[in-house]
């Protein structure tokens, strides 16, 4: 039995790449190399390239206060985007039939430390805190009231395999009939916690990041938000194959063989019942770090060893943790879809890094500058988190 089709019929994003498709579409296609910002704020006396979202985010004063955090911030900024859009696909539907699942990793954390800092230095906590600011169902709850969208509401929260998961898990509601609509993708913003943890994994680099490069020493966290429309009605892309894996090796590394990356690409492209060598574009994890990129690359040689145009679009937007899933989604999705009508070429995201190779790794057919596919018509993309909890999301252009 042909299972029905799903589509992300509209996309929402705001990241270090810019706060509109069209730009971060242009800004992938030059290479443009910055996109990221030096900053001390994080790590006391330490300047560190991360992905800020610098341009002035939408007020939440009118928000209630378990609300106001700048995680939910950029949330917003994402959702205003496909707002209209999405009060015409609602048109008609119950919204006990429309649904949101989120994935994070932070959600309002940050908030958590500056009053934790207030309390240290002052002796309270500052009068606008809520502790239920942290909570990870926040942002789900906070699109949830602004909406008024009253069907099945949660967050997906496993590292950097969050949204990703997050829009599997729309895609399911969607399949089994609980929805016929259904709000996802992922947000994350920076905060303490998680430069300060990298930095003690020793994964965190002081420069531009580098994947799959011989001199690749860690990567660079960012922030932002991507939130996609999930509907059954015909839309430019659908959500054709996900595959998922676990491979439980280590609580923060990686398997060095690959095996669960493997099986998570190779699941992707059973369930959209394609072979490796359709595949037109690779997104891939790419997170600069010694081991991750090494494995990825064993696993990504296995699966397509014919060759695949593959690229790190890390290094435009920083590693947005939780975020990150839906957010290469969504590269992948601007990629795919054509904004010249009249050219059958589509171009893909450019692989920027310093051009060093790593003999020690498999070799890769790394995007250059400019690189233009024919009638592209089906992208991949990987995300890897801790704990080996893998997944990979096949897209694929449907107009």
């Amino acid at each position: 039995m042909k299972r029905s089709s799903v589509y992300l019929n509209h996309l929402g994003i705001v990241c270090a790449l810019g706060d509109d498709p069209d730009t971060i579409r242009q800004r992938m296609a030059v290479g443009d190399p910055d996109c990221l910002s030096y900053t001390s704020d994080f790590i006391a006396d330490r300047l560190l390239l991360l992905g800020l979202v610098e341009k002035p985010l939408p007020s939440l004063a009118y928000f209630p206060s378990q609300e106001q955090t700048r995680c939910n911030q950029l949330l917003v900024a994402a959702m205003s985007q496909i707002l209209e859009a999405f009060e015409q696909l609602r048109n008609g539907i119950d919204p006990l039939r429309i649904g949101i699942v989120l994935g994070t990793s932070t959600s309002g954390i940050s908030e958590g430390e500056q009053a934790i800092n207030t309390l240290y230095h002052q002796g309270c906590f500052p009068k606008n805190f809520n502790y239920s600011q942290q909570e990870m169902s926040s942002p789900a709850e906070c699109l949830a009231r602004w909406l008024n969208i009253k069907g099945p509401t949660y967050v997906i929260s496993t590292a950097c395999s969050s949204s990703a998961k997050a829009l599997a898990s729309a895609r399911r509601l969607l399949r089994m009939n609980i929805c016929d609509l259904v709000v996802s993708g992922g947000v994350d913003s920076l905060c303490q916690l998680t430069v300060n943890g990298f930095d003690a994994l020793e994964s965190v680099s002081e420069q531009r990041c580098q994947p799959f490069s011989l001199s690749r020493n860690g990567i660079n966290i960012g922030e932002g938000a991507a939130l996609f429309l999930l509907s059954r009605n015909h839309g430019p892309v659908s959500l054709t194959g996900v595959g998922e894996s676990s491979d439980t090796y280590h609580i923060s590394a990686p398997d060095p063989s690959g095996a669960g990356a493997e099986a998570a690409m190779i699941r992707a492209l059973q369930d959209a019942q394609l072979f490796a060598d359709e595949i037109d574009y690779l997104n891939l994890h790419g997170t600069a770090t010694p081991q991750n990129d090494k494995m990825e690359s064993l696993a990504v040689k296995r699966v397509f060893n014919k060759g695949i145009a593959c690229s790190s679009t890390k290094p435009y937007t920083g590693h947005t943790l939780g975020a990150t899933g839906a957010i290469e989604a969504a590269i992948c999705w601007l990629t795919l879809v054509q904004t010249d009508n009249d050219s059958r070429l589509y171009t893909l995201p450019t692989h920027i890094w310093d051009g060093q190779i790593d003999t020690e790794l498999p070799s890769l057919n790394l995007v250059t500058q400019n690189t233009q596919k024919e009638n592209l018509r089906y992208t991949m993309s990987n995300s890897f988190a801790f704990g080996g909890n893998n997944i990979s999301l096949l897209l694929e252009r449907t107009q």
